[in-house]
Parts: structure tokens; C-alpha cells; sequence
């Protein structure tokens, strides 16, 4: 299986509705790591490593969010593997 590590910026109504929280959730039920914050300007920056297939699904859900959240884009940019994470955190 193909390991990957994909970035994403999600634009759109993405802080102050679980965004982070659910993304968490999300990627440690699929058992890829990384980590996901708020920036400044209300987007949201995730850090995904994991197989292939595991990290495509995280995408595709970051791509809808949670229930509240209203996703408009998503800036996606693969990076060379490096294996660096055994768990999937809220970073601040």
C-alpha cells in the first residue's frame, strides 16, 4: 500500500462549528496521522499521512466537514512522505 502526505486548506464556514474536532474523529476511525488547526484568516490547515486509499477518504470528508460547517474550497498539495506522526492531533 502507498504511503502519501497531502496539506489542505479549507476555505469556507470551517471555524467554530467542529471542524477540527470532527476532522480528528474522522482520521482516527480511517487510522491515518497528522493534524489539523485553525489559521487566522477563519481557513482551516490539515496534515494527513497515511495509505493512499485512507487519506483519499479523509480528503473527500474534509471536502464536506461536519453538519454545520459550509466548505467552499479546498487547497490540496502532496508533499514527500515522511512518516513523522503516530496520531492525529488538534494542534494550536
Amino acid at each position: 500500500m502507498n504511503n502519501v502526505r497531502v496539506r489542505l486548506i479549507i476555505e469556507g464556514r470551517v471555524q467554530g462549528v467542529w471542524f477540527r474536532e470532527s476532522t480528528r474523529r474522522e482520521a482516527v476511525s480511517l487510522r491515518v496521522f497528522g493534524w489539523v488547526k485553525n489559521l487566522p484568516g477563519g481557513a482551516v490547515e490539515a496534515l494527513i499521512e497515511g495509505p493512499e486509499d485512507k487519506a483519499k477518504k479523509l480528503v473527500a470528508w474534509c471536502r464536506r466537514g461536519p453538519s454545520a460547517a459550509n466548505v467552499i474550497k479546498v487547497h490540496q498539495n502532496r508533499e514527500d512522505w515522511r512518516g513523522e506522526f503516530n496520531s492525529f492531533d488538534i494542534v494550536f
